[in-house]
């Protein structure tokens, strides 16, 4: 590439240091796309013939199709995809291949590939959240009538249905979407022309290009467009976000798939044992995600400290952007595709759901919330509620073991329409307000979805 100004060969030590190829490589069909559209640019200015574009055109497609069927050798002393392709595009067609980087380097290239690949990444990452949201949807709807304890502190707090506490992961999982739809606009934006930091005296059509690859819009800045990352910063915090929901996902289904808590059981297919106990069934999915969220944070500060110290424009150190991205976004489609298809196969123990969910002291607050509407000030309310909570504990009953004179010990305001609040199904009922778990609104919720994510 810059065998005129230089005297000596590249170091060996320098060349495998500097390589990129080995990890690069799969920008390969961005890198000929992108190409494709610079040649149509070229040929509209007038550099390139009509026949020069048709076989720079055919002869990259033919090198995508050696690609893509493994019978392309890469090769580590050209560095990276880029002159990979144009190197062997020179080789086959002659000197028209020596012209197609005119009025493009480098920089406005890889600018273009990457964006090109994220923009794909994206659509395919937002796919599979959605599948994951299908699968939460589906047992969700498959065990409507199941009731938990829903956790504070992780302690026992208050019923929910099953059905309400999968669905609040669809509403993170779809904030997840959003994040990504509008940080694909950043993404969506054509670079090429910018050149290597000021453009290039050959002018060519950048509408033409961003027309032939679907960008809406173009750069303004030469240099800003060159030297910055920040989309895919975005990308990476964006999958890190998603990374904890997933992880949060996880801690709960080890928690259920515990023989302490035994609302589920995790299919054989996603599970795996121990080489010492046999009796063990391990939730690896579970642990590798939670796992695996730790390196989608580290590989978003990762890129964010390596561009933070960096003058404008073009730095070498940017290099070290596309294993992190690359890193990231594998690791983000794996852990959905695997958990979809898990969460799909998982099967809910109703018996022990009822068992855990018998527990009166759940509806403590719905006690207190009783006294509220008989005129009691809450504050009140729930120091009556934690006495009678005391006196349950140290006498070791319940609250429907107690008789009424008891109740109303507490509080005069206890009547013996009290029994009705112990009732489970009727105090979920009771919960109506909009986002709240009563069977109706999950219901309706569980309808919403069906109809947005079909």
């Amino acid at each position: 590439m810059w065998k005129g100004r230089f005297q000596q060969d590249t170091s060996g030590l320098l060349a495998r240091y500097g390589e990129s190829i080995s990890f690069d490589w799969r920008l390969y069909p961005f890198d000929i796309q992108g190409s494709i559209a610079h040649s149509k640019a070229l040929l509209a200015a007038g550099i390139l013939t009509a026949p020069e574009q048709a076989a720079i055109e055919s002869g990259l497609l033919a090198i995508r199709g050696d690609i893509e069927s493994g019978n392309f050798a890469f090769d580590p002393a050209l560095e990276d995809i880029h002159m990979n392709i144009e190197a062997e595009l020179t080789r086959r067609i002659g000197p028209p291949g020596a012209k197609l980087h005119t009025a493009r380097s480098r920089n406005d290239q890889v600018a273009l590939d990457i964006r090109l690949c994220l923009r794909a990444e994206t659509d395919a990452i937002t796919a599979h959240l959605r599948a994951l949201q299908k699968s939460l949807v589906t047992v969700a709807r498959e065990n409507l009538d199941i009731i938990i304890p829903g956790y504070t502190h992780l302690q026992r707090a208050q019923p929910v249905y099953l059905a309400h506490h999968l669905l609040a992961y669809v509403e993170m999982l779809d904030r997840d979407a959003q994040r990504l739809a509008d940080g694909r606009k950043r993404i969506d934006v054509m670079p090429l022309g910018s050149g290597a930091i000021a453009g290039s005296t050959i002018v060519l059509d950048r509408d033409l290009v961003a027309r032939e690859l679907g960008f809406p819009a173009i750069t303004q800045n030469s240099m800003d467009a060159v030297s910055d990352r920040d989309f895919a910063c975005e990308l990476l915090a964006a999958i890190a976000i998603a990374g904890m929901h997933l992880s949060r996902l996880s801690e709960d289904l080890i928690l259920w798939a515990s023989a302490e808590f035994g609302f589920i059981t995790i299919s054989d297919a996603f599970s795996t044992g121990s080489s010492l106990m046999p009796q063990k069934k391990n939730p690896d999915v579970a642990e590798l995600t939670r796992g695996k969220t730790g390196r989608l944070y580290g590989n978003l500060i990762s890129l964010l400290t390596t561009l933070k110290g960096l003058p404008l424009t073009y730095n070498r150190d940017m290099q070290e952007d596309k294993e992190a991205i690359f890193d990231s976004v594998d690791t983000i489609k794996a852990a959905l595709e695997i958990n979809a298809a898990m969460i799909s196969e998982l099967k809910v123990n109703p018996a022990r759901a009822a068992q855990a969910v018998s527990d009166p002291m759940l509806l403590a607050t719905d006690l207190a919330d009783y006294l509220v509407r008989a005129g009691i000030p809450f504050r009140q309310a729930h120091e009556v509620i934690g006495k009678l909570v005391a006196h349950c504990i140290a006498k070791g009953k319940t609250f429907p073991e107690l008789d009424l004179p008891t109740f109303q010990s507490f509080s005069p305001a206890f009547a013996k329409d009290v029994f009705q609040v112990l009732d489970l199904r009727r105090a979920l009922d009771a919960r109506q307000a909009p986002g709240a778990p009563s069977s109706s609104n999950v219901r309706a919720q569980l309808d919403r979805w069906n109809q947005a994510l079909a």
